[in-house]
C-alpha cells in the first residue's frame, strides 16, 4: 500500500512536469526543491525501465513513452478527483476551493453582481479570483478555470458559455459631441479623438460596426492607448475623446445622461464571455455552482 501510494504521488509528480514543462515551475508549485524532484524523476524512470523525460539546460519535454504515460496519467487522475468531487457534493455539502482566472472587465460586469448570492448560498466554498487581461496557460499557473470571450479560447480547452453574445458601442459624452459634432457614420469616426484599447495579447481592437447586412471595421485614431476599459471610460467622461466598449460597461453612464452612444443602428454582437478548463473530469463542484448561479442570475442581461 505504501509502495502504491508513492507510486501514485511520483506520477502526479511527473504529470505537473510535463504541463509546465519545467522542474522549476513544478518545485515552486509543490513547494519541493528542484534536485528532488530530479531525483524523484529518476528513481520513478529506473522502476519503469524507460526514459519518460528529455532534459535540457533550458526545458524539460516528455519522450514518446513519456507523452503516452502522461494522458494516461491524467485520464486517471481526473476520474478519482471526480469521485472525490462527487462524494463531497453528495454527502458532505459543496465545499472545497476554486482558483479562476478572468478578464478584468469581467469582475464588475459578470462576478460584482453575482458574488453576493453566491457566498449566500455556498459559504463553505473558498473562491479565489486573479483578475488578468493576458491571456495564460490556465492549467500550468494551477488555476481551475479561465474566463475569456469565446473568440479567443484555445481550441483544446473545454469552453462553456455563461453570458449571450455581448454588445460593443461607440460612447462619448454630450460635452464632447456639442464640440466635434455627432457622427452620422462609422467612417466619421476617423476625424474623431478616440481611446484605442489594447488587448490582453498585445493587439490594438478595431472598431466593428454592423448594421443589416453592412459590416465595417474602423482603425480609429487617437493619441491614447489603454489596456484598462475603466480609463477608456474615464476619457469619455472628462469629455475628452470617444470611446469603444461593451454596452453594459457604459449603460449607468448612458441613463445617467453622462454619456451617449453613437450610431445605434450600428451597435456589434461580439463573443459571449465564457469559462476553460482543459477537462471535463476535472471540474469542481464549486466551480460547477458558480456557472450555474451565473447563468441563473443573468447579470449582463
Amino acid at each position: 500500500m505504501i509502495s502504491m501510494r508513492n507510486e501514485l504521488s511520483d506520477l502526479s509528480v511527473f504529470l505537473l512536469i510535463v504541463r509546465h514543462r519545467s522542474f522549476r515551475k513544478a518545485a515552486d508549485q509543490l513547494g519541493l526543491s528542484v534536485s528532488a524532484l530530479s531525483h524523484r524523476m529518476k528513481a520513478l524512470e529506473a522502476r519503469l525501465g524507460v526514459r519518460l523525460l528529455n532534459r535540457t539546460s533550458r526545458s524539460v519535454s516528455p519522450t514518446a513513452a513519456g507523452a503516452a504515460l502522461a494522458e494516461k496519467v491524467a485520464a486517471g487522475l481526473d476520474i478519482i478527483h471526480e469521485g472525490i468531487e462527487e462524494l463531497q457534493g453528495r454527502f458532505g455539502g459543496i465545499s472545497g476551493s476554486v482558483r479562476i482566472n478572468v478578464l478584468r472587465d469581467a469582475v464588475p460586469l459578470l462576478l460584482a453582481p453575482v458574488l453576493p448570492v453566491f457566498r449566500e448560498r455556498y459559504p463553505t466554498i473558498e473562491l479565489e479570483i486573479a483578475a488578468d487581461d493576458h491571456f495564460l496557460d490556465v492549467t500550468a499557473e494551477g488555476f481551475d478555470a479561465g474566463l475569456r470571450y469565446a473568440g479567443s479560447i484555445p481550441e483544446d480547452m473545454i469552453a462553456v458559455t455563461v453570458t449571450e453574445p455581448l454588445m460593443w458601442v461607440a460612447v462619448a459624452a454630450p460635452a464632447y459631441l456639442e464640440r466635434m459634432g455627432r457622427p452620422q457614420h462609422p467612417s466619421d469616426l476617423l476625424r474623431h479623438n478616440c481611446v484605442r484599447l489594447r488587448t490582453g495579447r498585445g493587439q490594438i481592437v478595431r472598431w466593428d460596426f454592423d448594421r443589416g447586412e453592412e459590416h465595417l471595421e474602423i482603425d480609429a485614431p487617437g493619441s491614447l492607448i489603454s489596456g484598462s476599459t475603466d480609463i477608456a471610460i474615464s476619457a469619455a467622461l472628462s469629455g475628452t475623446a470617444v470611446v469603444y466598449c461593451l454596452e453594459r460597461l457604459a449603460r449607468p453612464h448612458v441613463e445617467a445622461g453622462r454619456l451617449e452612444i453613437l450610431l445605434p443602428e450600428w451597435a456589434s454582437p461580439g463573443p459571449p464571455l465564457a469559462f476553460y478548463y482543459s477537462s471535463r473530469r476535472q471540474v469542481p463542484h464549486g466551480l460547477q455552482v458558480l456557472i450555474k448561479t451565473i447563468r441563473e442570475l443573468r447579470p449582463t442581461a
